[in-house]
């Protein structure tokens, strides 16, 4: 279940981080991104663990509270979803036609970006 939550907290914090405040987005880099611990984080900007804690855990529900007003991560999934599924009935159905492929090829590297 934690590795769960990273991990979607870190796909929000791909869409999100530009709303975010500096102080917000460095905690989250920190703390996710690059494995830093709480105290960790806290000594690098002279603050206590338990402020660094709660900024945290205020940023992430800022963070789930973005996603369920513009649904971008959710949208995303469904997205790739569909890229997905195509994708593969075009290999099966109509894997001579390089053009096709090459066209859900170019959507598909559209999405990633």
């Amino acid at each position: 279940m934690e590795i769960e939550k990273n991990n979607r907290i870190n796909s929000l914090f791909e869409f999100y981080a530009p709303l975010l405040t500096k102080k917000q987005y460095h905690y989250l880099q920190l703390y996710y991104a690059d494995d830093y611990s709480l105290g960790e984080i806290a000594e690098e900007f002279n603050v206590s663990r338990q402020a660094v804690y709660d900024n945290i855990k205020r940023t992430e529900k800022i963070l789930e509270d973005y996603e369920q007003k513009l649904q971008l991560y959710h949208n995303f999934q469904v997205c790739n979803d569909i890229a997905d599924r195509l994708q593969a009935y075009a290999q099966q159905h109509y894997a001579a036609d390089q053009q096709l492929l090459q066209l859900i090829s170019e959507l598909e590297q559209d999405e990633a970006d």
